[in-house]
């Protein structure tokens, strides 16, 4: 499989060039079959309370809950980068608290790195956490926890003002000590501008293909999750239904006394 994936490591690949690929995970099961697979970072995405809990958007997800996600995926990986995702409310109150937060993820959940949204307004506390020792990924644009300012999940940058705002952000958040910065819900020729500026490596999630790497939330990606579905998400598997086949199934050999069968069966 090569070696552990790194921070320097995720540096090199944007100096030479090479795509860096990224999925998120909740679990040890999906964590294992990703890593497996080569991925090279693994993001337990504040996305899980949609995608795991049925909410309507990110907000109610605890600390708690997002500690307990990244030590699951950590124990299923051997080689991909681990980000914990910081939740809502657990860095906006003060620098304090977004490093007492983020230093959780590395001492009760094996994260090698934290990811955080906003820009500009957040790069005291990038600094503060990245002088102490842990690695930062940004995240500007369309940032999720801020979807009730927003007035919803909206393209960002298309304005000549929000452009300018998403531009000054990502140089925040460089300048401050990140390691790389998602780049979520923008043009993509904005995108394109963003990553030629930045030495640090662009993440994108609907930001066009100029970015340094590409996310998706993997239950979108495998359609296991289809209650709304973005623009940007391309579905390359349809889970749900083998799901649903291999399910009805085995209810049908249930009840026509087929399953278990001998080779199922103790004696």
């Amino acid at each position: 499989m090569g070696d552990k994936i790194t921070v320097p490591h995720i540096l090199k690949m944007k100096q030479r060039g090479e795509r860096i690929t990224c999925l998120t995970a909740y679990d040890y099961s999906f964590a294992r079959i990703l890593d497996e697979a080569g991925v090279e970072m693994l993001l337990v995405g504040d996305s899980l309370g949609c995608v795991i809990q049925g909410g309507a958007n990110t907000l109610a997800v605890t600390m708690d809950e997002m500690i307990y996600h990244t030590r699951l995926v950590a124990h299923g990986c051997k080689r991909a980068l681990v980000i914990g995702d910081m939740p809502f409310m657990s860095y906006q109150t003060g620098t304090a608290d977004a490093l007492r937060n983020a230093g959780r993820f590395f001492k009760e959940a094996g994260a090698a790195a934290i990811k955080l949204e906003g820009g500009v307004a957040v790069q005291e506390s990038i600094r503060a956490i990245v002088a102490a020792g842990m690695p930062v990924m940004g995240h500007i644009g369309l940032t999720p926890q801020s979807v009730h300012q927003f007035g919803g999940y909206k393209i960002q940058g298309r304005e000549k003002n929000r452009r300018e705002a998403v531009l000054r952000d990502a140089t925040a958040v460089e300048s401050a000590g990140a390691f790389a910065v998602v780049l979520e819900g923008i043009p993509q020729d904005l995108a394109g501008e963003i990553t030629e500026r930045l030495t640090i490596p662009t993440i994108g999630i609907g930001a066009g293909v100029e970015c340094d790497g590409q996310v998706l939330v993997i239950h979108d990606m495998l359609g296991l999750f289809d209650d709304f579905v973005p623009k940007f998400v391309k579905r390359y598997a349809d889970v749900k239904q083998t799901m649903l086949g291999a399910v009805k199934e085995f209810m049908v050999e249930v009840k026509e006394r087929k399953f278990p069968a001998e080779e199922h069966s103790f004696k």
